[in-house]
């Protein structure tokens, strides 16, 4: 079964102030998040890997959902313990909020919005590099729900900013792009009977309408140069169904997993986003 939302922030308050047993935390600990220049997020670290070097570290980048904080999600055992115990480096970014506060709340991703965040993110990921010792290369966006939304412009605006994209939850709003950068490498999860971002979207309030789920993946299609509508391969499990694009063009990477659960993390989300990864072909620069 899918997770609910419910389910992925459940016992939060049972593993507060407890350190993952894998990780180092920096910045000062779980309730001290680092600084940029325009925004703060929290960090925890691997443990040391057999011959892996702190030089070549890979890390994610995780966005939180509306009026969510950083400091709740890197505490979500279940969401950073199987990036940690495979030698990630797990960062939570944090929104901003109305009042100019920048400990959570939302995310801009329209022309005009509180902060540019496509450059707040990429001042997170350079602050990995420089102090955690990540690979600029190897850096991974993903983020849940409206966290969802941003990775989706994100990878719009700057497909080469990481080395992937894995929204889940939530993705672009009406009206949509009309065309992105690219080619992209994206990895979009969301659930059949999702009711908060529905696949087909929905109009929430002061006029603002989600997107549909695919004409977002139409979208993904054209910037990637993919032949055909149709997607390349197929998976049906249990819970989930893949559908993944091939003929595209050099360096990108197209793959769309739907389960059966709501607005939410699909159990295992975090290893089907690694597996992703191992397989992606060699970005093209």
């Amino acid at each position: 079964m899918g997770w609910t939302q419910r389910n992925i922030w459940a016992g939060l308050a049972m593993v507060a102030g407890v350190m993952v047993a894998q990780a180092a935390v920096a910045c000062g600990g779980l309730e001290d998040a680092c600084a940029t220049a325009s925004g703060s997020f929290h960090v925890v670290t691997p443990a040391t890997i057999e011959g892996a070097s702190e030089a070549t570290r890979p890390a994610v980048i995780f966005l939180h959902g509306w009026q969510g904080r950083a400091s709740g999600t890197i505490r979500n055992r279940v969401l950073t313990k199987p990036f940690l115990d495979k030698g990630y480096v797990f960062a939570a970014a944090n929104g901003s909020r109305s009042d100019g506060s920048t400990v959570g709340g939302g995310w801009s991703f329209r022309e005009g919005g509180r902060r540019n965040d496509v450059a707040f993110l990429a001042d997170v990921k350079a602050a990995l590099v420089a102090d955690h010792g990540v690979d600029p290369d190897r850096v991974i966006l993903a983020g849940f729900s409206l966290g969802g939304s941003m990775v989706s412009y994100a990878a719009c605006a700057a497909p080469e900013a990481f080395a992937g994209y894995a929204p889940v939850a939530g993705g672009f709003w009406n009206p949509l792009p009309e065309v992105c950068d690219g080619p992209v490498r994206l990895f979009h999860t969301h659930g059949w009977s999702d009711k908060t971002f529905p696949l087909e979207g929905r109009v929430v309030g002061n006029g603002f309408t989600q997107g549909d789920t695919f004409a977002g993946l139409n979208l993904w299609r054209r910037t990637n140069g993919c032949d055909g509508l149709r997607a390349d391969k197929f998976e049906i499990g249990a819970d989930r169904w893949v559908r993944r694009w091939e003929r595209c063009r050099p360096g990108s990477a197209l793959e769309f997993v739907l389960h059966t659960g709501g607005h939410g993390l699909p159990s295992g989300w975090a290893a089907s986003v690694m597996d992703w990864v191992d397989r992606m072909p060699p970005l093209e620069r």
